[in-house]
């Protein structure tokens, strides 16, 4: 098996993630109840993180989509490019088969893979693989993990509309009249969908959906997640790389708890992550003189704005 190859801090390679306590039971319930699962939390506190590691974790198929202010419910289904085949079709390039001009989303890829391949049976030959899985695999698997984020991006409209898609499993395909529906045989998804909270979602949105608040971070789960970072890593844990992890943990709670420093938000794992490469890779700590422009710059992070 081939896998993405991922760079950066957030690679998204699913190969490093510290289940907090009761999330494992939340994704059982998810799938026992066939709805998705709803992640919310401060950012940075992981809910992005959770679905490569579960896919990679149990050897499902991973998508994901990063949704925007721009982002439409079909495009999680399918997007069909009208504008090409108007262009093609001007250019009598002869019979057009629309299967050419649609391209399956994240959705119709988990719920019916040998449909998405074919393009719900307009295309003959089966496509070779899947673009969009970003692991590769290279046997089909039953089961797939998509992860939606950042929901509460998109307008209220396209949570609405996505209600009968997740809630059945099927949708039909607009400009073609193909009836997409979960294939027999086929797992059932976990589909997380992570919110910021930056807008609240429809309550019938939320009615559907398997809820759980990522909780925020302690000095022991820094410290299991920066253990967990640095061996991934090949970083040897002596005793004063144990201490610097430590010391920077307890500077994090510190600035979480600390009402004199003005903030847009609670610094979290990332931040701390952050923190702790900086710091190993310049040899610094927070006793050096240059540790609180090092702290300003990774855990404090000055407002954006004046109040």
């Amino acid at each position: 098996m081939t896998d993405l190859v991922s760079c950066g801090p957030d690679s998204r390679d699913g190969r490093v993630y510290d289940m907090p306590e009761g999330l494992a039971l939340a994704i059982d319930v998810a799938l026992a109840t066939d709805r998705p699962l709803l992640l919310s939390g401060d950012p940075g506190s992981g809910k992005s993180s959770l679905a490569p590691f579960y896919a990679r974790d149990t050897g499902m198929r991973y998508y994901e989509h990063v949704v925007t202010s721009r982002t439409q419910a079909t495009d999680l289904l399918w997007t069909f490019d009208s504008v090409r085949r108007l262009a093609d079709a001007q250019a009598h390039r002869g019979m057009l088969n629309d299967g050419d001009y649609i391209e399956p989303g994240v959705l119709w890829w988990s719920f019916a893979p040998e449909s998405a391949h074919t393009r719900g049976g307009l295309l003959k030959q089966r496509h070779r693989h899947d673009p969009l899985d970003r692991f590769y695999r290279q046997h089909l698997t039953k089961g797939a993990v998509v992860l939606i984020d950042e929901i509460d991006k998109a307008d209220p409209d396209v949570p609405n509309s996505l209600l009968v898609p997740l809630g059945s499993q099927e949708f039909t395909v607009a400009e073609t009249g193909t009836p997409i529906r979960r294939e027999p045989g086929v797992g059932t998804p976990l589909i997380v969908i992570t919110t910021n909270g930056e807008r609240d979602l429809p309550q019938a949105f939320l009615r559907r959906c398997v809820t759980f608040t990522l909780p925020g971070p302690t000095r022991e789960s820094l410290m299991r997640i920066a253990e967990l970072h640095m061996r991934e890593e090949g970083a040897d844990l002596d005793p004063p790389t144990l201490n610097l992890a430590g010391s920077l943990a307890d500077e994090l709670m510190k600035v979480r708890t600390d009402k004199g420093i003005r903030r847009e938000r609670l610094p979290s794992t990332a931040e701390y992550l952050d923190a702790l490469r900086a710091c190993r890779t310049l040899n610094l700590s927070p006793v050096h003189p240059q540790w609180p422009l090092i702290r300003s710059l990774t855990l404090t992070k000055s407002p954006q704005r004046e109040p």
